[in-house]
């Protein structure tokens, strides 16, 4: 029997409190000393196999030369390729570029220099020479040029890219090249070791593990991403994020950073994901994706209570869009999406998802829930286009004078809706918020704001929604549907008592 101290050290610093944890005394068998060794990932035969399919790429640009020395004159510019790209400042290690000759720098013939832009990494993924990576790791670049493990460099051809996802699509002229398999990521699990290849500050061929943290992490891009531990730093993007059967189950795009390197935390496009678009991307160079014209929220559980639904699922409708297939179906401002055909929509993020991946002109079914009940509204599914900037600014068409009135159990003062009001706004209905206090001030309603119902009754005038409101238990959580410019939101409230 050996007994040895398994030093646990934790420092703990509140104020100017400094706590230390002492050394745990433990019995131990030297079988026992060993055994964390024994079944731990060894990763060498899995980089043997996959690491001359992983390549270095290289992006250019051309850019307008500083007159007097034939170099780029954007520092601010430099300083971001250095941070974000791993790519030396000027002066700091890159190569500099020299006139032609018989051109002095600072010549009408300097005007533009092709200059390197930064570096990322790909991976092959078929033996004629098709390569992923990440699009913002070619967005913008003149010139793209991919480097193998045995030294042979490429000028490769960008097939097409796309940005929601973050995927594009390279090819080089060759044969019989080295490719990896790819894997299945809906299959993967938290825990489970991973390891990525790339080229982490220019340094080509780096390996780094880690484990999966979690597998569909909702980042606020168009699809779920998979956290890892792994370490990924610039240079990585576009790399392979490969599973203990070499198998590729991610493309590394992102990190979470304050400091502009590795935090802990990196992301990465699932391979499901990438390979739909990769095929796309391949047939026509770009990715076409079904739209309904709707913009949701988050159902939360004060909502989903106040409307009977029977837990928080599915997409807020908040804004219905003039003209598109959902206003056109009888979609309304309210509606709480359910389903897309016979997928169930647990939450707001994944009707974007399963309608982009539908083919437009195609038929299918919103279930939806309106007024405590479900019904099914059929549309056709149209084209995404271009994101384009949109203006919600609420106008101001309250009445000069308001009557004098107290505020009711919500801490609202409503008026009646004026008709060049009802004709702006394309509503019936609905009453506008002239004063708040209380409980609608706490949750952030304002002066303007147009309600439209409450919980599941439509709001006509001012008269019945007080009365309603007067009906309302004080120990009851309401739900009010409230329009502010083009959008409109359930906004849960609880009454005074």
């Amino acid at each position: 029997m050996v007994r040895i101290a398994r030093h646990v050290l934790s420092t703990l610093i509140v104020g100017a409190t400094v706590t230390f944890i002492a050394p745990v005394l433990v019995n131990m068998t030297p079988a026992a000393i060993a055994a964390p060794m024994v079944g731990l990932p060894d990763f060498t035969e899995i980089v043997e196999k996959a690491g001359p399919a992983v390549v270095n790429i290289r992006t250019t640009e051309k850019v307008k030369a500083d007159t007097a020395t034939g170099q780029p004159n954007d520092e601010e510019m430099q300083e971001f390729l250095r941070r974000f790209f791993g790519v030396p400042p000027n002066g700091a290690g890159k190569p500099q570029i020299p006139a032609p000759k018989g051109r002095k720098p600072g010549g009408k013939a300097a005007q533009q220099e092709e200059v390197p832009r930064g570096v990322g990494s790909g991976f092959i993924i078929s033996a004629d020479g098709y390569i992923m990576t990440n699009a913002h790791v070619v967005d913008g670049a003149s010139e793209v040029y991919v480097k193998l493990t045995d030294k042979r460099e490429f000028k490769a051809k960008v097939i097409g890219a796309d940005t929601r996802t973050d995927v594009a699509l390279l090819k080089i002229e060759g044969t019989n090249l080295p490719r990896l398999t790819m894997g299945d990521s809906d299959k993967i699990k938290a825990g489970e070791w991973v390891l990525a290849i790339g080229s982490p500050f220019d340094l080509e061929n780096t390996v780094t593990s880690g484990i999966i943290s979690a597998k569909a992490r909702d980042t606020g891009d168009y699809l779920p991403l998979i956290q890892t531990d792994v370490a990924v730093n610039p240079g990585n993007s576009g790399g392979p994020l490969i599973n203990m059967r070499g198998e590729v189950v991610g493309i590394n795009s992102q990190i979470y950073s304050r400091s502009g390197g590795f935090m802990g935390i990196s992301f990465a496009v699932p391979i499901d994901e990438a390979m739909r678009v990769s095929d796309q991307l391949k047939t026509s160079g770009k990715v076409t994706r079904g739209r309904i014209g709707v913009q949701i929220g988050e159902v939360t559980k004060e909502v989903a209570e106040s409307l009977g639904l029977p837990k928080a699922q599915g997409a807020q409708v908040e804004r219905v869009e003039t003209d598109g297939p959902a206003a056109k179906a009888g979609v309304q401002a309210g509606d709480i999406i359910l389903k897309f055909n016979s997928t169930i929509i647990e939450k707001a993020n994944d009707l974007p998802r399963i309608v982009g991946n539908v083919k437009p002109g195609t038929r299918g079914v919103l279930t939806v829930w309106r007024k405590g009940a479900s019904r099914d509204i059929p549309l056709t599914i149209t084209e995404m286009k271009a994101d384009k900037a949109e203006d919600a600014a609420a106008t101001d068409d309250k009445p000069d004078t308001k009557p004098a009135q107290a505020a009711n159990a919500l801490g609202l003062i409503v008026s009646d809706l004026t008709p060049a009001k009802k004709k702006e706004l394309q509503v019936d209905a609905g009453v506008l918020v002239d004063s708040v206090e209380g409980s609608a001030a706490r949750v952030g309603l304002q002066i303007g704001d147009i309600i439209q119902r409450l919980n599941n009754t439509d709001i006509k005038d001012a008269k019945q929604f007080n009365a309603l409101v007067a009906k309302l238990e004080s120990k009851k959580m309401a739900v009010v549907l409230v329009r502010r410019g083009e959008s409109s939101q359930f906004v849960p409230l609880r009454p005074a008592s």
